[in-house]
């Protein structure tokens, strides 16, 4: 509960102080790279921890198995729910109220950018590598026991947590546009988000059913919805390494999936729908894939289903672990 004071705090006090500031906000584009920097000390640290930790390197295989389906199973339901949300309602497939609008259809053939992967992604997958890389090899000559090591790389992580929340509130508040977008979708708008994360969560303990992992365990992987720099470091603060492991390669998993999959769901299933498969990623790094296959009403709702998801991964992951 401690945890979760400090980290929504940390928020909060970002987001007041921006809130101040956005007549300058010229002179805080520095603030991204200080955000980037964090990210990948982060889960630099979080693969060195895991590196050194046997118990992962020894079930690295099955490790990477059960992310892959706890990520297939999770998106899969996600989309479910949100076509049963959607229909309750009454939203159609383009994202408008009532009858189709040919307007909404985005006719495009395919994504108007530049393809591929967010170099972001790269990045991450590149320091979680090399993190788990260097734990394997040199904790055990640098450290004189792996407690102490265990130690300082706790501290590290919590004080990236709280660096990215505080820059996330920042960032929201020199914005100052948050709270008037959803007052204009109106009591829709909770729908999706709501969808999303019943849905991971639902999933979550579907596959705690035939993995080897506990319900608690499962269900605080499956609350991560995505984000992978913050819900293994909170988990692996709970002393559950494995879980941890599978929590971040969950979460990148889904973002990577979303990627590629945003796309094929917006057409062939439904635009809303497309919204709910990167989670938190769908305010952020997910957002311009979903605008250039579906419209700007669509692209609202996945900044707004993509933030609250995001505010509750901080209070949904210490509940689920206890």
């Amino acid at each position: 509960m401690q945890d979760l004071i400090l980290y929504l705090g940390m928020a909060a006090i970002g987001y007041i102080i921006a809130s101040r500031l956005r007549n300058s906000r010229d002179k805080f584009g520095w603030t991204g790279k200080v955000q980037t920097a964090a990210i990948i000390i982060l889960v630099f640290t979080m693969g060195a921890r895991m590196g050194s930790n046997s118990e992962v390197t020894d079930n690295l295989t099955s490790i990477g198995l059960y992310s892959f389906i706890i990520t297939v199973v999770v998106m899969t339901v996600c989309v479910v729910f949100a076509i049963l949300a959607r229909k309750i309602v009454g939203v159609n497939r383009y994202g408008g109220v009532g009858e189709v609008n040919p307007a909404d259809i985005n006719h495009g053939s395919g994504h108007k950018g530049k393809g591929g992967f967010d170099r972001m992604t790269f990045i991450i997958v590149g320091a979680v590598a090399v993190g788990m890389g260097s734990g394997y090899l040199f904790v055990d000559r640098l450290f004189s026991d792996y407690d102490t090591f265990d130690s300082a790389a706790g501290l590290a992580i919590k004080i990236g947590l709280c660096v990215m929340l505080f820059f996330v509130g920042f960032d929201l508040g020199m914005e100052g546009t948050v709270f008037s977008n959803m007052r204009k979708m109106g009591i829709r708008v909770f729908v999706f988000p709501l969808a999303t994360i019943v849905g991971s969560l639902a999933a979550a303990a579907l596959c705690s059913v035939f993995l080897p992992l506990g319900l608690r365990e499962s269900l605080a992987v499956g609350a991560g919805f995505g984000w992978y720099s913050l819900a293994p470091g909170m988990i692996l603060e709970s002393g559950l390494v494995t879980a941890s492991a599978i929590s971040f390669m969950h979460n990148v998993m889904r973002e990577l999936f979303g990627i590629i999959f945003i796309p094929v769901v917006a057409q062939k299933v439904g635009y809303v729908e497309s919204i709910c498969l990167p989670g938190a990623a769908a305010m952020d790094v997910c957002l311009p894939i979903v605008e250039k296959y579906t419209n700007g009403n669509v692209a609202v709702y996945s900044f707004i289903s993509g933030l609250i998801v995001s505010l509750a991964v901080p209070v949904l992951v210490p509940i689920m672990l206890g």
